[in-house]
């Protein structure tokens, strides 16, 4: 895929969201070497966002300080409902995002997770306005926005808004046909409108990483040397229209892996389509939470639950048979926050992308554990 200035733009991208962790801080020096290795493989974008907590100060380390300006793309984004009680403060987060990373301008500029219940408050702040003024002063190449809602609102969206130049899309194989993600139809309505698309969620927080056995079985039989992981990025990699798909890499081993087979990218041949077509139909009938880990729900969090953490164990037993294996998890979670803490206030669930009803899992929760109330 080529982008606005006909330049080719690799199909992985570096996305930043969960980098590397060492005790409460960002391991800056892993992160140097997973920068390293990505622009030597000849991949060059690079996604964070200013609520990403430290990733645009880690990058500013570990790519802008040690290459040259014109050797790497970078994407960041404008947050008006997370840390944005006014105009000026979500403003203010641009500027903010520029010192950070001292990148003097930014390739690819987003306005952030587009949900039913927080869309108007961009137009509110004047923000599209504010972002299209930067990009005519050249500190932004390219607007874009991230979205997480429906295809009836997409279509609004780039309706009223023809100047946006892409749009961010959670797509995965998992999702293609979920109604509350709606992949499929939201990326023919970015199409329909002539919008380019960069990827994120392929793997689905991580999810896909680990499917049901079933389709691990089908997923080795045909490839028995690739990662579960390598099907999830292939499947939308191999879709038209692609800028990059995000891969948010938390270690080096996860970098190799996806460097192993998008290096030299191959589309999904039709054996790779049927199989793919067949892991749909098991999911289907999945119980698993569709969590992606983005904890934009603990953000707003008044008891602070890790409500990922929780689910993540959850989906061990409700996703994969792993009864054990859930209850430890579980266990070790439970020693400072249960799911029974929750006291039903909603702020996680008008946050959460993917309109999960996050009250009534946590109760479940309670309930699969056995909590002593």
């Amino acid at each position: 895929m080529q982008d606005y200035f006909g330049k080719e733009v690799p199909k992985l991208g570096f996305g930043l969201m969960r980098l590397p962790r060492k005790a409460l801080s960002t391991d800056i020096e892993q992160v140097k070497v997973m920068v390293d290795r990505f622009l030597d493989e000849g991949f060059t974008y690079f996604d964070t966002a200013f609520v990403y907590l430290g990733s645009e100060a880690a990058i500013k380390k570990a790519l802008v300080n040690r290459y040259p300006r014109d050797a790497y793309t970078l994407a960041t984004k404008i947050n008006a409902f997370l840390l944005a009680p006014t105009e000026k403060a979500a403003k203010q987060q641009f500027y903010t995002s520029l010192k950070r990373t001292g990148a003097g301008y930014f390739d690819y500029y987003l306005l952030h997770s587009f949900m039913e219940n927080n869309y108007r408050k961009y137009d509110k702040f004047h923000l599209w306005d504010f972002v299209k003024e930067q990009k005519e002063k050249g500190l932004i190449k390219h607007m874009g926005f991230s979205f997480h809602a429906g295809p009836e609102l997409l279509d609004q969206i780039l309706t009223e808004h023809p100047e946006v130049d892409f749009v961010q899309l959670q797509i995965n194989y998992a999702d293609w046909e979920n109604p509350k993600v709606a992949s499929r139809k939201n990326y023919e309505i970015a199409r329909k409108h002539g919008k380019s698309i960069v990827v994120m969620e392929p793997v689905k927080g991580g999810s896909l990483a680990n499917p049901p056995e079933e389709i691990k079985k089908m997923f080795k039989a045909c490839h028995p040397d690739m990662s579960y992981a390598s099907w999830a990025i292939r499947f939308v990699a191999s879709l038209d229209g692609i800028i990059t798909v995000l891969s948010g890499m938390s270690n080096i081993e996860q970098m190799e892996d996806n460097l192993s087979y998008m290096k030299n990218f191959v589309p999904l041949n039709e054996e790779e389509q049927a199989i793919i077509r067949k892991a749909q139909e098991i999911l289907g009938h999945s119980s698993s939470i569709a969590c992606t880990a983005c904890r934009y729900c603990v953000e707003g969090c008044p008891k602070q639950i890790p409500i990922p953490d929780i689910f993540s164990a959850m989906n061990k037993q409700l996703g994969v048979g792993q009864v054990r294996e859930a209850k430890e998890a579980y266990a070790n979670i439970a020693l400072e926050h249960n799911a029974s803490v929750c006291i039903k206030c909603g702020q996680c669930e008008n946050a959460c992308p993917q309109h999960l009803p996050i009250i009534k899992h946590l109760e479940e929760a309670s309930e699969l554990f056995r909590e002593r109330r």
